[in-house]
């Protein structure tokens, strides 16, 4: 696996299915900052086809629709293989949701705040451990990792104006998550029996 953070505005995506997992796949596709992806469903209910809003085409997208996309997402279709095929003819990345063997790309388990990014994959073998470790992990960065991002960055850019090297301001950074005590988390906080956590 070769881990990636893919800017949404310099792709041309698509999401292609339906029903519930269709629209949690939507919600957490918008959540990452797309606002131009392409949804084919030929059967979208009132969600769906609210939250696609004017992107919306309802039927299953032909070779032509799909030649100019870089990655899909395929979720909640009766027979994914032949529409993945089909978009893979294309030169399209595929992701075909709990369907591992039908993938050249796996969505991760994440956790967003403000800028930061945390992943967590299994390769698509274990998605249910990946979300568990995922909710652990939560605990560990609260909301307000967000802030902290918010603030890093900003000392990063006027350090950069003084003339700071790239190693001086990361020793700088990590002087201050210390005696801050950001990091680490305790250990029982990550690994804490919580039933609700068990895929």
């Amino acid at each position: 696996m070769i881990p990636l953070a893919l800017d949404p505005k310099n792709s041309r995506l698509a999401l292609i299915g339906a029903g519930p997992a269709a629209l949690r796949r939507l919600q957490a596709l918008h959540r990452a900052g797309t606002t131009n992806l392409l949804v084919f469903s030929p059967d979208a209910d009132a969600q769906l086809a609210q939250a696609a809003g004017a992107h919306l085409r309802n039927k299953l997208p032909d070779a032509a629709d799909l030649q100019n996309l870089h990655l899909v997402w395929v979720v909640g279709l009766t027979n994914p293989a032949q529409v993945a095929a089909m978009a893979r003819s294309q030169g399209v990345l595929v992701n075909v949701e709990d369907e591992p063997d039908l993938c050249d790309f796996h969505s991760v388990a994440e956790i967003r705040r403000g800028d930061l990014l945390l992943s967590v994959s299994t390769h698509g073998a274990a998605p249910g451990l990946a979300g568990s470790i995922r909710r652990r992990l939560e605990r560990c960065f609260p909301p307000q990792w967000a802030a902290r991002v918010a603030e890093v960055a900003e000392l990063r850019r006027s350090w950069k104006a003084e003339g700071l090297s790239m190693a001086q301001a990361a020793q700088r950074i990590d002087t201050m998550v210390n005696e801050r005590g950001w990091l680490p988390c305790p250990a029982t906080e990550i690994f804490s029996s919580n039933q609700a956590d068990i895929p």
